[in-house]
């Protein structure tokens, strides 16, 4: 069938993907190209193509995203001040859209009848990825073993003994048998032992970040620079988007900052527990707020806080490339203009503190917001105000004390 027989699938070197690449050759006869994003995986990619070829993949695209992932989706999200149900900073979340944006692109260049992915029917992944690609090219086939009839190995036990029956190198055993997924904005812990809630996770599993309590007695400040809502140096230094977060991630997880243990909602329905590390999405976080504080107006800042608890659950549902998503991005970005100039932050034992503000866009007023005597602010002004806001309760009340009689 020629270019029929072609299959892209999203690859990692993990435990998932390695297996289903041999799955998918011997089951089905498939010829299988894959395709890794460098999203900031590190040593995580060393040696990916000989393993893959090894295990018959017919070819693989190896593509260094790092920049794109940063600023134009690490970076938008930040500039919405987002976390998803409070806490989660949608590491993964992020990086998703990307990749299938390439999957489809190399799909289309090879001329393959479908893309194929790890993930299972029961988490986000996903939903990311098939709305992506189904997003950007709607006649693309996805193949998910894991949604399969003919997939029959349904634990990890099942996948790491297929991997040693057919000579895989897996970095998984059954003895620690977390789900690990790391990026340039995090890594992620999920499954295995971390099932059970009461499990405590172990300082052993961390990867990007000290504990808090082996962190340095002495505290480190930083100043970070920022033009219309986006970082764009460190200590006067500029840096590209890349390489400002890989730096941010070193001074937050030498100071233990960016730990999280979270049970969140799934897009499916269940609750999930996540253990997380993003020590410089945490920091950036902080430092972008500080800076909003003296150059966003107040009812620009209100919207933009009503609107983002919707946009991070679009990102976390896979909706980055829907129009709802793209049309409140515009109105995100909009209400950045002039988030420019430099905070200050102190990093201490898993804290992340602004100790100072500073640009010459600030709406703060000293003459104005000054405790002392001042010819700028007349405070009798406020009696009629407080007078005004306050005649909806004291009519209020009256009726209701009325109703009693």
């Amino acid at each position: 069938m020629g270019s029929a027989q072609k299959v892209v699938l999203a690859y990692s070197g993990g435990l998932d993907t390695s297996v289903i690449l041999k799955w998918l050759i011997d089951e089905f006869g498939y010829e299988v190209i894959c395709f890794a994003a460098d999203v900031g995986q590190a040593e995580e990619l060393d040696g990916l193509e000989a393993k893959a070829k090894r295990t018959g993949a017919k070819k693989i695209y190896i593509k260094d995203l790092r920049e794109e992932f940063v600023r134009d989706y690490v970076f938008p999200a930040y500039r919405a001040d987002v976390a998803y149900e409070g806490t989660y900073l949608l590491g993964t979340s992020l990086a998703r859209p990307l990749i299938a944006k390439y999957m489809v692109e190399i799909a289309r260049r090879e001329k393959a009848f479908a893309v194929a992915h790890g993930a299972t029917g029961k988490g986000n992944d996903q939903v990311r990825f098939e709305l992506g690609c189904w997003a950007l090219y709607p006649e693309i086939r996805i193949i998910a073993p894991w949604k399969m009839d003919e997939w029959k190995l349904r634990s990890r036990e099942k996948m790491i003994d297929y991997a040693k029956k057919h000579g895989i190198d897996v970095p998984v055993t059954k003895k620690k048998p977390y789900s690990m997924d790391r990026n340039l904005l995090h890594i992620s812990f999920e499954g295995g032992i971390l099932e059970d809630m009461w499990n405590e996770p172990s300082e052993d599993m961390f990867v990007l970040s000290c504990s808090p309590e082996r962190a340095p007695d002495k505290p480190t400040s930083i100043v970070i620079s920022f033009k219309d809502g986006d970082p764009v140096a460190i200590d006067g230094r500029k840096l590209s988007p890349a390489n400002l977060l890989a730096r941010l991630n070193e001074l937050g997880g030498k100071n233990g900052i960016g730990r999280v243990d979270i049970v969140e909602n799934r897009y499916v329905g269940m609750k999930s527990r996540g253990v997380y590390e993003t020590p410089g999405g945490t920091i950036l976080k902080v430092a972008h707020r500080g800076m909003e504080q003296i150059t966003m107006d107040r009812e620009v800042m209100r919207l933009r806080d009503d609107l983002m608890p919707r946009y991070a659950a679009l990102v976390y549902n896979g909706y980055w490339f829907s129009p709802e998503r793209e049309a409140l991005q515009k109105l995100i970005d909009e209400s950045q203009k002039g988030v420019t100039g430099d905070v200050r932050v102190k990093l201490y034992k898993g804290t992340c503190t602004v100790t100072g503000r500073r640009s010459r866009y600030s709406l703060y007023n000293p003459q104005i917001a000054t405790f002392e005597e001042d010819e700028v602010y007349d405070q009798k002004d406020a009696a009629g105000f407080i007078k005004l806001n306050a005649l909806r309760l004291k009519v209020r009340a009256q009726v209701r004390k009325q109703g009693k009689k």
